[in-house]
């Protein structure tokens, strides 16, 4: 055993997904294995403190899990019918229980099969979400609709149609055959991505950053980044993660209010995580294509590398952002490819690529929208039809930060 004083929490919430993927790989019944999981939790958190973390936590928490599932079987009068079951299905060397550290080979594998697991083509995006927190995250329910501003009930339903659905499908705990890989691996980073951005800014609520959301985006993309390093879009994504995280300290003012990029104390950012992620935009750029994620963090580096706003290279940014489209072009692109141009070719410029998604359903009524027509307007000189757009944007915003700066962006020009 191991003395007391460490982070308990952090040792579980990391350990938690090796220790399910171990159980479901050698039990399946992903539902059963999730609640035991949870209970042997609950124990190392009464017990671990006072007594200290084992050696081997892992090798721990499937022994006192598997008790758990052992009991449930011995509960149903079905306990040797399943055992018989899952020794006829496994692989010969693992009919035996192993021993403390013999799953070690396996945790990553283990990992990486959760995480696909949890963003199965069959739930919709806000389940793969709220399941990846869950069971690969190691967030609590509660904790999970603290962040998405739901009643805990509300989750914990979405949490178990979602296991419930999975089971439905008859998925297997296993790594998709290749031809599904590489759309399922987008699902992963898709999620993960979905995460980070929540956290970052969150959509509604009193506080701008979510850092428990973004913390856990950045360690999950960060474990799958370690199975799949040569892969550019999962490099891409961790680049993009660290360089946008870099910027989080300088982003808000001492009350909370939202501080835009040009007006940020560069000082404040985080110069390690820029270092970090502009040498992973390097690595993959030496990779044979260019994906949606890399050319983010591709732009991010080029901000995270700027002295100041002013000294920033807009065009490499304009023309970083034209291949973004051809390569994954959607409203929010353009969006940002509108304010590259204005800073390059002028207000007016990106104004006119602004409007061309004034028809666009896919964003129509979005409070960026206006927020960035609003600032172009005022860049223009046009600060009655800015105000005007100030005050549209924060009206749609559900975020209070957002609103406040809007509404302050809207005051001060009359």
């Amino acid at each position: 055993m191991t003395g007391s004083g460490f982070d308990a929490e952090d040792l579980l919430r990391r350990v938690a997904p090796q220790v399910l993927g171990v159980l479901v790989r050698r039990h399946g019944q992903f539902d059963a294995c999730e609640d035991a999981v949870a209970e042997a939790l609950l124990a190392a958190t009464a017990q671990w403190p006072d007594q200290g973390a084992p050696a081997d936590p892992v090798a721990w928490l499937v022994t006192v899990a598997g008790r758990r599932l052992t009991d449930l079987y011995r509960s149903e009068h079905a306990r040797r019918r399943r055992e018989e079951a899952v020794h006829a299905q496994a692989p010969a060397d693992e009919r035996l229980a192993p021993a403390a550290g013999d799953e070690a080979p396996q945790h990553s594998d283990d990992t990486l099969k959760l995480l696909f697991l949890c963003c199965h083509p069959e739930l919709s995006p806000p389940s793969q979400i709220a399941l990846t927190l869950r069971a690969v995250g190691g967030l609590t329910t509660a904790q999970i609709a603290t962040a998405f501003l739901v009643p805990e009930a509300t989750m914990a339903q979405r949490i178990s149609r979602a296991k419930q659905r999975i089971k439905a499908t008859g998925a297997t705990f296993a790594m998709p055959v290749a031809a599904e890989r590489a759309e399922r691996l987008r699902a992963v980073l898709h999620v993960l991505y979905l995460i980070f951005n929540e956290g970052y800014t969150a959509t509604s609520g009193p506080d701008l950053l979510r850092t428990d959301l973004t913390v856990e985006a950045i360690r999950l993309t960060r474990a799958v980044h370690g199975l799949l390093p040569g892969d550019g879009e999962v490099t891409g994504l961790l680049a993009l993660m660290l360089l946008t995280e870099a910027r989080a300290a300088a982003r808000t003012g001492p009350g909370g209010e939202l501080i835009p990029l040009a007006d940020q104390d560069r000082g404040r950012w985080d110069a390690d995580a820029i270092r970090e992620g502009v040498a992973l935009v390097s690595e993959g750029l030496k990779g044979p294509t260019l994906g949606e994620y890399l050319l983010q963090a591709a732009i991010a580096a080029v901000h995270g590398e700027a002295p100041s706003d002013s000294e920033t290279d807009w065009a490499e940014i304009q023309w970083l952002y034209q291949v973004l489209d051809r390569v994954a072009g959607n409203p929010m692109v353009t969006l940002n490819r509108a304010v590259a141009i204005a800073k390059v070719d002028g207000p007016r410029a990106g104004l006119a690529l602004l409007s061309t998604l004034d028809e666009d359903k896919r964003i129509a009524g979005h409070h960026r929208v206006d927020a960035v027509r609003a600032h172009l307007l005022e860049l223009a000189g046009d600060h009655a039809a800015a105000r005007e757009s100030y005050l549209l944007a924060a009206k749609r915003t559900v975020s209070l930060p957002e609103q406040r700066y809007l509404e302050e962006r809207a005051a001060r020009l009359g």
